[in-house]
């Protein structure tokens, strides 16, 4: 009889116990040598039950099951997600470094914690540790948000979950109902202390993503300031679909710029039924500008958000090459 804890076992240790449950480790270790995250760290890596966290399983109808612990790396070179999923699949292959890609996992991307460097200081006290206030709010927040009007003003780390609202993907929570990617998050007003709505004893086991679209193109891009391998200033991700030079299908999310990753519904409205000419996608990449209230310091995502929009759809929009 196998003595390994289960899920249901790890989630009350966590209820009782207090501290996070642990994926890959790649941010919860960054946390802990920083601080603020002292544990105890409850993982999920050995549970009993834990195979059906890892790798791609087909679904009835065409959909796939992908379990929260694959890694990203896995994920990025998996032949039915770049297949069928391309947009996932380039986004996996290109978040963070090969090192991170190879340890951090689908479940803890989604999870994440943001990379506001008040929040990692253990020396100021914010929402998001349970404090009264936003220091970066009046302090230096030249990274933070463009859109949204919560009381956070740090952006949502999460590059996959970009991609995977372009899908309308769902998410399994052990012990609970399935629900929306964008369920997970919600608007952002409420993630005061989280990036995330899940309780901190739940467990997120899976994601759903629905069967493929025959046809489907689709493009990411992260505008860093320097190196490849930094987290993103903004972010973006579209999936089209065209007959002859006619968008007939668009999904567009973008990151980076938010309290939660968003879906762009102005973006893809302005697609659907017309030509996908140069002066189409740049008007269709402008409708963001609407939805940008800028701070003091983030004035220059306004313009990088609309410009990092219409980067995907161009891409995605050009005839596919071959050779």
């Amino acid at each position: 009889m196998s003595t390994e804890p289960t899920l249901t076992d790890l989630s009350a240790a966590v209820l009782a116990r207090g501290g996070e449950l642990r994926a890959g480790g790649t941010d919860t270790t960054a946390r802990q040598r920083a601080g603020i995250s002292p544990g105890p760290f409850t993982d999920l890596d050995g549970a009993g039950g834990a195979g059906g966290l890892r790798g791609c399983t087909p679904q009835p109808g065409g959909g796939l099951r992908i379990g929260a612990l694959t890694t990203l790396a896995a994920l990025a070179a998996d032949p039915r997600v770049r297949s069928g999923w391309p947009a996932l699949a380039a986004s996996a292959g290109t978040a963070a470094t090969p090192q991170i890609r190879a340890a951090g996992t689908l479940g803890g991307n989604l999870l994440q914690r943001n990379r506001c460097w008040y929040y990692r200081n253990p020396h100021f006290s914010c929402l998001q540790k349970g404090g009264s206030g936003c220091p970066a709010r009046e302090g230096d927040h030249h990274f933070g948000v463009v859109s949204g009007d919560g009381p956070c003003v740090a952006p949502h780390p999460s590059t996959l979950a970009t991609a995977l609202l372009t899908y309308d993907a769902g998410v399994e929570v052990h012990g609970e109902s399935p629900r929306t990617v964008a369920a997970l998050y919600g608007d952002g007003d409420r993630l005061h202390r989280a990036d995330h709505l899940l309780a901190p004893d739940r467990i997120l086991t899976a994601v759903l993503l629905p069967p493929p679209l025959p046809g489907e193109r689709a493009a990411c891009h992260r505008a860093t300031s320097r190196a490849h391998g930094e987290w993103p200033l903004v972010e973006a991700t579209a999936r089209l679909a065209l007959d002859g030079a006619t968008v007939t299908h668009a999904a567009v999310a973008a990151g980076g710029v938010a309290r939660v990753p968003l879906r762009l519904p102005e973006v893809e409205a302005a697609l659907i039924g017309r030509e996908a000419t140069p002066e189409a996608l740049a008007a269709a990449a402008a409708t963001v500008l609407a939805r940008c209230r800028p701070l003091p310091q983030t004035g220059y995502k306004t313009t990088l958000f609309r410009d990092t929009v219409l980067e995907v759809l161009e891409r995605a929009a050009a005839p596919a090459t071959t050779g």
